[in-house]
């Protein structure tokens, strides 16, 4: 809530104009019934012509002012509103684009997504009816009473028990439909989270012919859903009737009892039109009340939920007091004794990692599936942080410098290459706007991207779907390494980056990619001996830990786990021709 206080509070002035277009307009209509009384009691029943005229004419000008201030009011209570909102997305979408690796822990994809989406739009309709109904409705009730009591007080008790009626439904509504509201959005997120999924593994889902059990899982997603809108729109729509019902019968009773007084002479005909008249603003001012309190606790779970965004604050910041990399920085790489454990998780996934990348040389990682090679590469741009030791990068811990800095100094490439909608040169250029066009192609020809860029209708400006659906694994990775190289940094990590590449493509992008990142630090993580036996250190992970640092062929006549995964992937007669071709580049 205390976030919804901060932004509106940037919107008092308005606020305040509101509040007083308001007061007018309410104002104006609780004017009107007494000139109309006026018109019945002195002009039709007197026959007092100037006087019917004299009111009429007045009657028409405050209409008229009425309505110019709803027009006002609407426009300035949507403004605010949805001003209110855009701010709160924005907030939102920045603090996500804030949080670590570790934070998206703690909400799903779908959830963030209905919290940025459907959650304030539910706070913004929400506003909108706060500020047009709930500022007029209590305005009105008061002064309607007040007004009501004055021309017919003895028939004030139909008043006091047509609003007692409305009290105790609207009670009833609010018990049984405050509980649903919660659950409504927890049933969104649902279909979201299902409607992703089917989105995303769309291959799979039609790979395995599993179309009718997906469609069922939605099936059943869509249906609660429907099923819970049905009964919370069936339970708000039972407010029309007992409205129409308890209005229906206010007048019938205001009619009938003031029939009686009048021919009693203890009321006059125009009092009771204009009592009646009151009595309906009375009656449809806590209609309206009770309209926004029962949205309100759908509002007040959305706003909740998005409080929880918001009030989640980024496990990893900037420094109070950051550091400088030095002039001569050139992206030396020193692990002193890491550890490193995941939230809420029992055991470490890295247990005393010592090492040091220097520039100018390519260390490369490389163990059996579940070893820890990612998460040690994702330590070095801080997607995680340590649990424990040290990372340094130029002999200064990589926790006192600012993330943007330490950013300006990797190029880092993921295991799946993940383009954005735009061109081709912009993503290139995504890791470094200021890029040239000469740059941009400079990068593409070292990651053997030039051949099939040129083959395309607009080249550099030829459009990239959403997510790169429209190029190849191969051409993705391919343009994610350019990305990297366009950024022109001291540090480069590939993350297991050459999967996708048939053996020339992998052996051109090396031999070009090694030219270039001759005075530079390279990290690659690898699954094939062939990709990382060239590096000039191989560090074998097994279970967290390191058990072995070398060259090729230091590691197979000292590791035994690096000897085991060599002779998994290749023959001995394999084994025996890379062993004498790397003797010979040693020699």
């Amino acid at each position: 809530m205390k976030h919804i206080l901060r932004i509106f509070s940037g919107y008092w002035l308005m606020f305040i104009i509101l509040v007083g277009f308001t007061y007018a307009m309410v104002m104006a209509n609780l004017w009107l019934p007494d000139k109309m009384s006026e018109i019945v009691n002195n002009g039709i029943i007197k026959q007092d012509m100037p006087a019917i005229w004299h009111n009429g004419l007045a009657m028409i000008l405050v209409t008229a002012a009425g309505g110019l201030c709803s027009i006002v009011i609407g426009f300035l209570a949507s403004r605010i509103a949805t001003g209110m909102a855009q701010k709160l997305r924005t907030e939102l979408f920045e603090r996500v684009e804030s949080f670590a690796l570790a934070d998206f822990n703690k909400f799903s994809t779908a959830s963030l997504i209905t919290r940025s989406t459907n959650d304030i739009q539910q706070i913004q309709m929400t506003s909108i009816l706060l500020l047009r109904l709930a500022l007029m409705a209590p305005i009105m009730a008061i002064g309607g009473l007040q007004k009501a009591i004055h021309n017919a007080p003895n028939l004030s008790w139909i008043i006091a028990l047509a609003v007692s009626v409305l009290l105790v439904v609207i009670a009833i509504l609010f018990v049984i439909a405050v509980p649903r509201f919660k659950k409504l959005q927890t049933l969104v997120d649902k279909l979201n989270l299902v409607t992703r999924e089917n989105l995303v593994g769309l291959k799979v889902i039609r790979a395995f012919h599993n179309e009718k059990i997906e469609q069922k899982k939605f099936q059943q997603a869509n249906t609660e859903l429907n099923k819970m809108n049905l009964f919370v729109n069936r339970l708000m729509m039972l407010l029309d009737p007992i409205m129409t019902l308890v209005m229906n019968f206010s007048s019938v009773a205001i009619v009938w009892f003031g029939a009686h007084l009048i021919s009693s002479g203890n009321l006059q005909i125009g009092n009771m039109m204009a009592f009646l008249e009151y009595a309906m603003q009375v009656i449809i001012s806590f209609l309206l009340l009770s309209m926004v309190f029962i949205m309100v606790p759908r509002a007040a779970v959305s706003v909740k939920r998005v409080g929880e965004v918001l009030d989640t604050l980024p496990s990893i910041i900037d420094p109070q007091s950051p550091q400088q990399l030095p002039n001569d920085a050139t992206g030396k790489i020193e692990f002193k004794d890491v550890t490193f454990t995941y939230p809420d998780a029992d055991l470490p996934v890295l247990s005393s990692i010592n090492f040091t990348a220097e520039p100018g040389q390519t260390t490369a990682f490389i163990g059996s599936t579940g070893s820890g090679k990612s998460t040690l590469i994702n330590l070095i741009p801080r997607f995680y942080d340590v649990s424990a030791g040290q990372i340094l990068l130029d002999r200064v811990d990589i926790r006192q410098l600012k993330l943007e800095d330490l950013y300006d100094q990797i190029g880092y490439v993921p295991q799946k290459g993940v383009l954005f909608s735009g061109t081709i040169a912009s993503n290139i250029k995504y890791g470094n706007a200021k890029a040239s066009q000469k740059l941009v192609e400079k990068s593409a020809k070292i990651a053997q991207a030039t051949e099939f860029i040129n083959e395309l209708k607009n080249g550099y400006k030829n459009d990239i779907a959403q997510g790169g659906s429209n190029v190849s694994g191969g051409q993705r990775q391919r343009l994610s390494i350019a990305r990297a190289i366009a950024v022109e940094p001291n540090v480069y990590i590939f993350d297991d980056s050459f999967s996708a590449l048939d053996f020339k493509t992998d052996a051109k992008l090396r031999s070009a990619l090694a030219k270039e990142t001759k005075h530079k630090t390279v990290l690659i993580v690898g699954q094939r001996i062939n990709t990382i036996m060239n590096a000039d250190k191989i560090i074998v992970l097994d279970e967290g830990k390191i058990v072995g640092q070398g060259t090729h062929q230091e590691l197979m006549k000292n590791c035994q786990v690096y000897q085991e995964i060599a002779a998994s992937q290749l023959s001995e007669d394999d084994l025996q021709k890379m062993s004498a071709t790397t003797a010979k580049g040693a020699a």
